[in-house]
């Protein structure tokens, strides 16, 4: 079997930054934008340093039971079931924690021992301590833009980790990674990168989210298969943006005059 490498463009230093935090067993934190190239990253490490990748996407319904595991009825006895995390610390695998702000406060509270020296975790249901795999890493990434209140990563949990900033590449880089990633030509790209990055930069339409490279490269792969290039750009960027219609018919009427 053929197993294919995940595409990634390095932009700095951040392979090397990874392998040390891996080799160290210090845990990582990945900050940046969705959409901006955290997740296809770690793929792309797991990948390069030939390890097991799990990946948990959190959201506020999150706990530490579904990380940890929980009994399970099973016939006529009760069962225990080891959840993602305990299977990463066994068979030391890396653990992708994605948008860990948005778990529940458990979920940050079971994960301090792995973070430190200790590198264990107790299970209090069972009563046990187990200790991390020699090979076991935890990596999490939030987005800043959406810590607010109670979705903030306390001082206390991000000095536990060494910290990366992701941001959108560059223009040429981000045309790159079009093509390699879609086979579209390179002049739809560098048009679909511009567009972006007028996007970007139109703060006044109080968008909650701007162009992430993964929604161009979903614009990219529709006009590469054969939709109109216009609708493609609508439906894979302009609506996953904004439900707002006067928005919306701005945003299109500026991306008809681009392409």
């Amino acid at each position: 079997m053929i197993i294919k490498v995940p595409y990634y463009h390095s932009v700095g230093k951040e392979i090397e930054v990874f392998e040390q935090s891996y080799k160290n067993k210090i845990p990582l934190l990945l900050k940046g934008p969705t959409g901006s190239g955290k997740s296809r990253f770690v793929e792309y490490m797991a990948h390069k340093l030939d390890k097991i990748l799990i990946t948990i996407s959190c959201h506020e319904e999150t706990s530490s039971t579904d990380l940890i595991g929980r009994f399970i009825i099973k016939g006529a006895e009760t069962v225990w079931l080891d959840g993602p995390l305990i299977k990463a610390i066994k068979e030391g695998a890396i653990i992708y924690l994605d948008e860990i702000a948005e778990a529940r406060p458990d979920v940050v509270v079971a994960i301090h021992s792995l973070t430190d020296h200790r590198r264990e975790l107790y299970i209090d249901k069972l009563g046990e301590t187990i200790k991390a795999h020699e090979d076991f890493m935890l990596v999490a990434s939030f987005n800043p833009g959406y810590q607010k209140g109670f979705k903030e990563l306390k001082p206390s949990t991000r000095q536990r980790f060494i910290g990366l900033s992701f941001n959108y590449p560059e223009a040429k880089i981000e045309t790159e990674i079009l093509v390699k990633e879609t086979e579209i030509d390179e002049s739809d790209a560098k048009k679909l990168v511009q567009i972006a990055s007028k996007i970007r930069n139109l703060t006044e339409l109080g968008l909650s989210e701007t162009v992430s490279t993964r929604l161009l490269i979903d614009a990219a792969k529709l006009i590469h298969s054969g939709l109109p290039k216009r609708l493609a750009i609508k439906v894979a960027i302009i609506e996953p943006l904004t439900d707002d219609l006067d928005v919306s018919e701005a945003l299109t009427d500026l991306c008809n005059l681009m392409i």
